[in-house]
C-alpha cells in the first residue's frame, strides 16, 4: 500500500483539549481586550455549535454551510440561526456566497473569511460566534475587527516559543497533565507502522507543530521510543505552506535542542528530524531512500486546506483522508471483531463526550446538520433537495479516499487494494469500509 510513504497521526477531538482551546483563547480575550466574563461561560449544549467545515464571514459575523457548488445551505449571524428569507436577504435568491470561488480554487487564508476545518482550532468556531452575539448585545458594529482580537488570542497561545516560555493557556496545562488531553493510540497502529517499515517502506511524519510540543504529543500517544518508526521527521512545517513551488518555498533547517539553525540546508540528503522545508527537496531525498524514479507516497492527514488540497494538487501524492465524521454516520472505527482492543475505543471516545453532556465534535449538529449531505430549498414553495456540502466534494475531489481512523485499516495486508475516489464513479466509492449514512441514503433514493 505505502511505497516511499508517510504515515502521520492527528490527536483526535478531545472533550477537555476542546474545552481547553476555547478557555485558552476565550481568557485572553477577556484579560487582555475586556471581552465579557460570560465568554466564559458554556453549557454542554453550546458545543452543538462546534462544527467543521464551517466558513466565517469576517465582514458581518455570519457562519455558513456551503454545498458543493457555493450555494448557502445554513447560516447563522452570530450563533442565531437564520431563516431562509434572512439567507436569500443576505445571498441573494440563488443563495450564492461571494467569495467561494476564491476559498474553493486555492484554500488560501483570506481577510474576508476563515475555514475551520479541522479540531484544532474548531473551538474558535464557536467562540467567533459568541463573540459576535457580544457585539451585538453590546450595540457595537458587526466588522472584520473583531478578527484581529480572535487571530491575537491564538498567537498568544499558540505561537513557536509559547510552550518553551510557558506562554499562554493551552501549552501550559497540556504540560502539566497530558494524559488528560491526549490519548494514547492503539497498538494496532503501532503494529502496522512497524510493520511497514520492516517491509521496507519510507515513513515520514510531517506535522506543523512545533519539535518541542510534536515530542510531547508522540512520547503520549506513541511512547518513549516513536522516533524509532519514523526515517523523516519535520515540525513546523508551516502547512500548507511547505507544499509551496519556487520561489515561495521555505529551506529546510537542523534543530539543536529545539532551537532552528539560522542558515537554511540547500538541499535535504539524508533522513532525520528536521524543520520548516518543502516537498520538492523532500520528493529528492525520497527517490535517492527508495531508489525510485517517481517513489509513490501515500499521505495521511485530516485537513483539507493543510493536507489533502496541497498534497493532492502540488505534491501529487496520494492522498488518504481521515474523517471522524463517518463514525459519526455509524461508519466503525475499526474492525470490532478483530480486537477487544479496537471494540472499545469508539465507546470510550463517544462517553467522554456524553458523559460530560456534550456532542462530540464527529457527531451531526441539530443546528447544522450532517458535515456529507443537506436539505436545500431555494425558497418558499419550492422542492427540497438533497446537496453534497462542499466538504463532501472536497473529499471526494483531492482524496483518494476516506477512513474514520487509522485503527479502521492497520489490520488489513499491506498490499490490500482498497476502492478510489473517482470521477466516473459514485462518490460513495472511496469511503471505507463504507460510506456514511446520509451519502448512502442520498444514492439510494436517486437509485429507487
Amino acid at each position: 500500500m505505502i511505497e516511499g510513504g508517510r504515515a502521520s497521526f492527528k490527536q483526535e477531538a478531545h472533550p477537555a483539549k476542546h474545552t481547553l482551546i476555547y478557555e485558552s483563547f476565550t481568557r485572553y480575550l477577556v484579560e487582555h481586550k475586556d471581552y465579557d466574563k460570560d465568554l466564559l461561560i458554556l453549557t454542554p449544549a453550546s458545543w452543538d455549535f462546534c462544527f467543521k467545515g464551517l466558513v466565517v464571514d469576517l465582514e458581518d459575523g455570519n457562519l455558513v454551510k456551503l454545498a458543493e457548488d457555493g450555494t448557502v445551505l445554513r447560516a447563522t449571524h452570530g450563533t442565531n440561526n437564520l431563516r431562509t428569507e434572512e439567507i436569500i436577504k443576505h445571498y441573494g435568491s440563488k443563495r450564492e456566497w461571494k467569495n467561494f470561488n476564491s476559498l474553493n480554487t486555492s484554500f488560501t487564508k483570506s481577510t474576508k473569511y476563515y475555514f475551520y476545518d479541522n479540531y484544532f482550532d474548531l473551538p474558535g468556531a464557536l467562540l467567533c460566534g459568541r463573540v459576535v452575539d457580544m457585539l451585538r448585545k453590546r450595540g457595537n458594529e458587526v466588522n472584520s475587527d473583531f478578527w484581529k482580537d480572535i487571530v491575537a488570542a491564538i498567537d498568544h497561545n499558540y505561537n513557536t516559543s509559547a510552550f518553551k516560555e510557558d506562554a499562554g493557556w493551552y501549552f501550559p496545562s497540556v504540560k502539566r497533565d497530558p494524559g488528560r488531553y491526549l490519548q494514547p493510540c492503539s497498538e494496532s497502529v503501532k503494529t502496522w507502522l512497524r510493520s511497514m517499515k520492516s517491509a521496507g517502506k519510507v515513513l515520514l511524519l510531517i506535522t506543523s507543530s512545533h519539535s518541542d510540543y510534536c515530542r510531547l504529543i508522540c512520547d503520549h500517544i506513541l511512547g518513549k521510543d516513536w522516533e524509532e518508526l519514523f526515517d523523516i521527521i519535520i515540525t513546523n512545517a508551516l502547512k500548507p505552506g511547505f507544499f509551496s513551488l519556487v520561489p515561495q518555498q521555505r529551506p529546510f533547517r537542523t534543530l539543536v535542542n529545539d532551537v532552528e539553525e539560522s542558515d537554511g540546508l540547500p538541499s535535504l540528503d539524508k533522513p532525520g528530524w528536521y524543520s520548516q522545508g518543502n516537498w520538492p527537496h523532500l520528493h529528492q531525498l525520497l527517490k535517492t531512500m527508495t531508489g525510485k524514479p517517481e517513489p509513490k507516497v501515500v499521505y495521511f492527514g485530516d485537513s483539507m486546506r493543510s493536507d489533502m488540497f496541497p498534497a493532492s494538487t502540488f505534491g501529487k501524492w496520494e492522498t488518504v483522508m481521515i474523517v471522524e465524521e463517518m463514525e459519526g454516520e455509524g461508519v466503525p472505527r475499526c474492525d470490532a471483531a478483530k480486537t477487544n482492543e479496537a471494540q472499545a475505543e469508539p465507546q470510550d471516545k463517544k462517553g467522554k463526550f456524553e458523559d460530560q453532556g456534550m456532542k462530540a465534535p464527529s457527531a451531526p449538529s441539530e443546528q447544522w446538520g450532517s458535515y456529507f449531505v443537506d436539505a436545500h430549498k431555494s425558497g418558499e414553495g419550492d422542492e427540497e433537495s438533497q446537496k453534497l456540502t462542499w466538504c463532501c466534494h472536497s473529499i471526494h475531489k483531492y482524496s483518494t479516499m476516506a477512513i474514520p481512523s487509522v485503527e479502521s485499516i492497520a489490520d488489513l495486508p499491506l498490499d490490500y487494494k482498497f476502492p478510489r475516489f473517482c470521477p466516473n464513479k459514485p462518490c460513495t466509492t472511496g469511503y471505507y469500509p463504507r460510506p456514511p449514512d446520509s451519502l448512502l441514503k442520498k444514492f439510494q433514493s436517486q437509485s429507487s
